[in-house]
């Protein structure tokens, strides 16, 4: 069966205010139609009327072409009236007419007003204090499910805290190891040369050992696990949540938090103490092995002045730490993560922002230490 090729739809000039439409107005009649309705134009503050009496057929492609004619030429200060088109061609033409005007209504406007600086300042203020209330029920969330945990031991997730054991401390001991070498031959390098003009070369070994267990060798080693790890956190339960696997999770009722939060939030609690000690020894290692080629400081004689200058205190604060720094990281990069939405864009913002605020909190976190154990006389 052969179907009868539509007619052509076309629009003619019959007169100065009066035009003619003919024909298809459909998907397979209106061809390029719509250029030649372009060329219309009428005197300002006059009336077109617009005879549809030979319109064969009507869809909601002509009823779009009809309706966007009679606005541009309804726009010109001047009327447009339509006569003669079937009843039925009639509720067609206003059902994408009520259509076209809900998107106008609920689109937003093509030119946005630019925010002024206080405007700008306002809006940032109002994202930080929303992600911030946020962040906050995602620990309480979180704080909830672990407590579950307790309850019930038979619940915890035992292969997936050893392999993030694994992947967050055990892989981590080479980048931690050699970056914390190198700060602590740093340390001693710089002060050296301040030792030496004093004569008090033995005192290198107080300046690498509660430089480096207090302060630098946490605060290292949380900054290369932010940067290494909690991104890996944020990425990983981004690029979930972007394809859905989240969701399949809750369908199938496993709890995301369960499987995909606690056992990071553990591994990391242990893993990063441990990653600490790991980096106070090569630390003073480093620094042991600089003030022997810059001070002439034996390894004998550097081990007996650090025995009697850094005290237990000194390494349990920096050890410490460790676990606070684990939480911080471990629920930024966690919650970030989980706030991922659209594409493969949103995955690369969500481990960005997880990386730089998980350093940012870090270094803050580390600074309130040190104002409470000044405070503490620590």
């Amino acid at each position: 069966m052969t179907q009868t090729p539509a007619t052509a739809a076309s629009v003619t000039r019959t007169k100065p205010l009066e035009v003619a439409l003919s024909g298809s107005w459909t998907v397979r009649g209106i061809g390029r139609i719509d250029s030649e309705l372009n060329t219309l134009s009428m005197p300002s503050g006059s009336t077109m009327v617009i005879d549809a009496s030979r319109i064969e057929a009507f869809d909601s492609a002509g009823a779009w072409i009809v309706h966007k004619l009679l606005h541009r030429l309804g726009g010109t200060s001047g009327q447009a009236e339509i006569r003669d088109l079937r009843p039925e061609f009639v509720r067609l033409l206003d059902v994408v007419g009520q259509e076209i005007a809900h998107q106008a209504s609920t689109s937003p406007p093509d030119a946005v007003k630019p925010l002024t600086n206080l405007e700008g300042l306002g809006h940032s203020t109002a994202d930080a204090l929303q992600q911030g209330v946020a962040l906050l029920a995602f620990v309480g969330e979180s704080s909830i499910a672990l407590g579950g945990w307790i309850a019930h031991p038979a619940r915890i997730r035992w292969r997936p805290i050893l392999y993030n054991i694994r992947s967050a401390g055990f892989d981590a001991l080479p980048i931690v190891g050699l970056l914390s070498f190198l700060l602590g031959v740093v340390v001693a390098y710089q002060g050296a040369d301040q030792l030496r003009q004093y004569g008090a070369n033995i005192f290198v070994a107080d300046l690498v050992g509660l430089s480096m267990l207090r302060e630098f060798a946490p605060l290292i080693t949380a900054i290369i696990v932010a940067g290494r790890s909690g991104s890996a956190y944020a990425a990983q339960i981004g690029s979930m949540a972007v394809t859905e696997e989240i969701d399949a999770m809750r369908t199938i009722g496993i709890a995301p938090l369960e499987m995909l939060v606690l056992p990071k939030v553990i591994a990391l609690f242990i893993a990063l103490p441990l990653l600490t000690v790991f980096a106070d020894l090569l630390g003073v290692f480093g620094g042991m092995i600089m003030a022997r080629a810059q001070l002439a400081v034996s390894y004998l004689e550097f081990l007996d002045r650090f025995v009697k200058t850094v005290s237990v205190t000194a390494y349990l604060i920096g050890i410490g730490k460790a676990p606070v720094f684990a939480a911080i990281i471990v629920t930024v990069g966690c919650f970030q993560g989980f706030r991922t939405r659209g594409g493969a864009d949103s995955v690369g913002l969500q481990t960005t922002r997880s990386v730089v605020q998980s350093i940012f909190l870090v270094i803050v976190a580390d600074a309130l230490f040190s104002v409470a154990f000044s405070a503490l006389d620590l």
